[in-house]
């Protein structure tokens, strides 16, 4: 093998006849990320348990907050995207997710900073803590139990909610949001009870039976989803602001499931310029010259092409305050589906479902989290074990 490809293996063409194949799916996935995905709901259950034994209740001593800091990276980071989404326009504080070691410079005793680590120990978090508690703000950490991140909380006296490691951090979404979205109902921030959660839990449940790797593709959609993105540049934008942080998640698990290069991000945004893709060499220019008698499963190579992912929110109340009329959204996203079929690009979407904001969140993220898992597995690839990641902390810490 060449220097520098050490530990990737697999192929490049997928193999639908793998999905169907419950006993070479587990094969392929030793370490157990459909296992874990399918957690979800448990996760759910259990964060909100550990969070209810945590002291959270001093938080509301001094009152509301002039501002919510956020601190982590990756899917960490990804919960701060949660909060912001789930409090909503209406949220009486700015929340604000922080990706950066330590805290922004105005950052003090009126402030709140929850710092979020799976593993207890990234730089982030634990820079964000630190600077938390030199500065006099009020603190919450949430992460694994008996690591660097809870000996920050300790020496500082804040709460600290223990989140086990049972996964690895992109499989534990839910385990790390919902403590932090606990905590900012203390603050008063959101409205989320116990009947969202265990509605939440209930969707996750369900979902997960769906799209369970017994279920054959042309019953299961997580499948089907991941056979429509094979061989593919996948484009995945959200409706709405709730239906862009899933748009997000997704951009991030095809990337480090199934190793895919990936646009994503929001509907509206990509109405000032990036629907300009499905003009380009890999959108409409590309399906111009498809062959439309050629057999698609001949294995031959016509060319990579684009293939839109929809993520459709109708919210839940149109009476509500939001950034944009729910009218201007749901026009939106019909107009870039009439767009994607006149230019001949593929599009799949998924509908929001539910009866809270994080109950929606669930069912947009859900599909798409067990889609990446098959991408991957359909190539051979090991979606827990990703060669560059370890290669890359190598380098970085010569």
């Amino acid at each position: 093998m060449m220097d520098g490809t050490a530990g990737v293996s697999g192929h490049r063409h997928a193999d639908e006849a793998l999905l169907d194949d419950p006993a070479l799916l587990a094969e392929h996935d030793p370490g157990g990320m459909l296992r874990f995905t399918a957690s979800a709901g448990a996760q759910v259950r259990e964060s909100a348990a550990l969070a209810a034994e945590a002291n959270l209740s001093v938080l509301g001593d001094d009152g509301r907050p002039r501002a919510v800091v956020i601190a982590g990276i990756g899917t960490a980071g990804r919960t701060g995207d949660v909060l912001a989404t789930v409090a909503g326009p209406r949220c009486p504080v700015p929340v604000i997710p922080h990706r950066s070691a330590g805290v922004p410079g105005w950052v003090g005793a009126a402030d709140v900073v929850i710092a979020v680590s799976a593993s207890g120990r990234s730089p982030e978090a634990l820079g964000a803590a630190e600077a938390a508690h030199r500065r006099g703000a009020r603190l919450v950490a949430v992460g694994a139990p008996d690591s660097q991140l809870q000996s920050v909380a300790e020496r500082a006296r804040a709460p600290f909610i223990p989140v086990p490691r049972r996964a690895p951090a992109r499989a534990s979404l839910w385990a790390l949001t919902v403590p932090v979205l606990l905590a900012a109902r203390t603050l008063g921030l959101v409205k989320v009870n116990e009947a969202d959660l265990a509605e939440t839990a209930a969707r996750l449940d369900a979902d997960a039976d769906r799209c369970r790797p017994t279920a054959d593709s042309f019953v299961n959609p997580a499948k089907s989803l991941a056979l429509g993105l094979s061989g593919s540049i996948p484009i995945v934008w959200g409706s709405s602001p709730l239906a862009t942080v899933a748009a997000r998640r997704f951009g991030d698990t095809l990337s480090a499931n199934s190793r895919y290069p990936v646009v994503s991000g929001a509907l509206g945004e990509a109405g000032r310029g990036r629907v300009g893709l499905l003009d380009g060499v890999f959108g409409g220019l590309a399906e111009g010259q498809r062959d439309i008698f050629a057999d698609p499963g001949d294995g031959g190579d016509e060319g990579v092409r684009l293939r839109l992912v929809l993520l459709r929110d109708g919210g839940l109340n149109a009476d509500d305050d939001t950034d944009e009329p729910l009218a201007v959204e749901e026009r939106r996203a019909d107009a870039v589906q009439t767009l994607a079929d006149r230019r001949g690009v593929r599009c799949d979407v998924v509908t929001a479902e539910g009866g809270s904001a994080l109950e929606r969140l669930a069912s947009l993220v859900a599909v798409p989290d067990f889609a990446s898992i098959y991408l991957a597995l359909a190539h051979g690839l090991d979606p827990m074990a990703v060669p560059a990641i370890t290669e890359m902390k190598e380098l970085a810490n010569q």
